[in-house]
């Protein structure tokens, strides 16, 4: 039985289910490694036409929701596409095909670069099916089933390679992750025992229920095993850690991706099952915090990956902040902010690829005449580089500028300061991409200290004859400069982007359509008159 549904939202499964039959179908390929490569290609096209067409019919039409099995909620397993939902698997969708488009071309997945192909593309087709799964899940042990997926695949991938360095970064990430899983297992049996389901349209109504210390546990449990996921502060020490070490197309998809699965289930958390002011101020200032000590620690690096390994959690800070605010302005402007920073950031590190490939080191320190040497990369960072630090005309700008609105807003105290750390944070990121711009594009290679031989042969073979050194494959380039142009896209058709955001902060906001998609319109009434005659949800409104 279906709810809500369109006869292309009844194909919603598709979008996990395609991803794992090419996985099983590309392990049977392992001697036929062309074979492996176009199959894999094909099926993550083919999912990203589908979400794209999830996403054009539910802008125009709402939530909807599939029942696997025939089984009704909140017994059955229900899948939900909304505006949200729906936006979220287009954009991941589209990094996952162009960072395999670009790890193909790399060769990473070459016997010789560690990561062998009968491995690689399974994996990766996994990962993807678990990231759909999670994005899509209307009950939390499909959501947990879901992160547990993508991160099993994600533990294979993040150690190709069998390097020393790799297994040590793994051994932090796996560890990490089982804690983190752990608290959400034992959030989610705390649930049940107290509720007697998991399905969130269900619990969206019965949470309200219970005693306010039972909610306020329960509560916290999810947002400590999310906020782990998603590199909070202070539990993401584990990240700059972890993701350096992979192959520059691994560590994309992660950096880009992953985290944000776990700010989406903290947006489900916060709007759905636990709407109102309970842990707003928390949430603040958790978000000045994960903002000021990711940049300090970028500040800090001299090697590309770290840098944007730690402006990556000085980042979640921004979408935190939104969160907190819980208004309508603070989270369009976070849901947008998500969708903007997967594609930046996701796209600075495969241009860090291409500075490794070009110049055989990601270290600031070494690096130098880049711009004379590879003009192209130099474009190719830079586009991306000032949309990560928000200058105008830029989508990170808008993204920006909607957060600081939604606190201008909310004119408390605490809202003017997170406005205050936003603004000096974004200014501290300028300085950082401008530090990296300058040194590894701009100084003379000759002022470099034991620059890599490979990028010397390159400009001297440059200076010497005038002509540039052998173009970067385009195998490479393509990806990369999709990725740029999508987020330069996002720039141009930032006006239809934020509506469609703003959409989906009411649907979130209001409740309603969410539960109505999985439960009808009696249970959604019944949550919103619950919702009403609460008196500690009287922030809900947006204040």
């Amino acid at each position: 039985m279906m709810l809500g549904s369109t006869p292309l939202t009844d194909l919603a499964p598709l979008a996990v289910l395609l991803p794992v039959l090419g996985a099983a179908l590309t392990f049977t390929l392992v001697r036929r490694p062309r074979a492996q490569i176009t199959l894999t290609i094909l099926t993550l096209a083919l999912t990203l036409v589908l979400n794209v067409g999830l996403l054009a019919v539910v802008w125009e039409t709402g939530a909807a929701a599939v029942n696997i099995g025939g089984w009704l909620p909140p017994i059955g397993i229900s899948l939900v596409v909304d505006r949200l939902s729906a936006l979220m698997l287009v954009i991941s969708s589209f990094i996952t095909l162009a960072v395999l488009l670009y790890a193909t071309a790399q060769g990473v997945v070459d016997e010789d670069e560690g990561g062998p192909v009968s491995i690689f593309h399974p994996t990766y087709l996994i990962l993807v099916a678990g990231v759909s799964n999670a994005f899509l899940a209307g009950d939390l042990f499909n959501l947990y089933v879901g992160f547990e997926i993508l991160l099993t695949a994600s533990y294979v991938l993040l150690t190709l390679g069998g390097t020393g360095q790799r297994i040590r970064a793994g051994i932090t990430y796996v560890v990490v992750s089982v804690i983190s899983s752990m608290v959400f297992l034992v959030a989610i049996a705390m649930i049940y025992a107290a509720t007697g389901t998991v399905n969130m349209a269900d619990l969206a109504g019965k949470l309200g229920d219970l005693p306010t210390d039972v909610q306020m546990v329960l509560h916290v449990m999810l947002l400590v095993g999310f906020a782990i996921k998603a590199a909070v502060f202070p539990l993401s020490f584990w990240l700059p850690d972890s993701y350096p070490t992979a192959p520059a197309p691994v560590t994309a998809v992660f950096a880009g991706l992953l985290t944000k699965v776990g700010v989406y289930a903290l947006i489900r958390t916060e709007t759905l099952l636990f709407p109102g002011e309970h842990v707003n101020t928390l949430l603040m200032v958790v978000a000045a915090l994960t903002m000021v000590v990711g940049i300090l620690g970028a500040l800090a690096q001299s090697d590309l990956k770290r840098i944007l390994s730690f402006t990556l959690v000085s980042h979640i800070g921004y979408m935190i902040f939104g969160l907190g605010l819980a208004s309508e302005l603070g989270l369009a402007a976070t849901v947008f902010y998500v969708a903007h920073h997967i594609t930046v950031q996701t796209g600075m590190f495969l241009v860090t690829g291409l500075i490794e490939n070009r110049a055989g080191t990601a270290n600031i320190d070494r690096l130098g005449s880049l711009a004379f040497v590879s003009p192209l990369v130099a474009v190719l960072f830079f586009i991306p580089a000032m949309n990560l630090a928000g200058i105008p005309p830029f989508s990170g700008f808008f993204g920006k500028i909607g957060l600081l609105a939604g606190g201008v807003e909310q004119a408390t105290p605490l809202a003017w300061v997170l406005v205050a750390v936003s603004v000096i944070v974004s200014l501290l990121t300028l300085l950082v991409v401008v530090r990296a711009w300058a040194r590894a594009f701009w100084r003379r290679i000759d002022d470099v200290e034991h620059p890599p031989a490979q990028l010397v042969s390159a400009y001297q073979r440059a200076k010497a004859s005038g002509r540039r050194p052998k173009p970067l494959s385009m195998g490479l380039v393509l990806p990369t400069a999709g990725l740029v142009a999508l987020s330069v896209a996002f720039t141009v058709f930032a006006g239809p982007l934020y509506d469609l955001s703003d959409q989906a902060a009411q649907d979130m906001m209001d409740r309603t359509p969410y539960i109505t998609a999985v439960l009808g319109e009696a249970a959604a009434e019944e949550a919103a008159e619950d919702l009403a005659d609460d008196p500690t949800e009287e922030g809900h409104d947006g204040r």
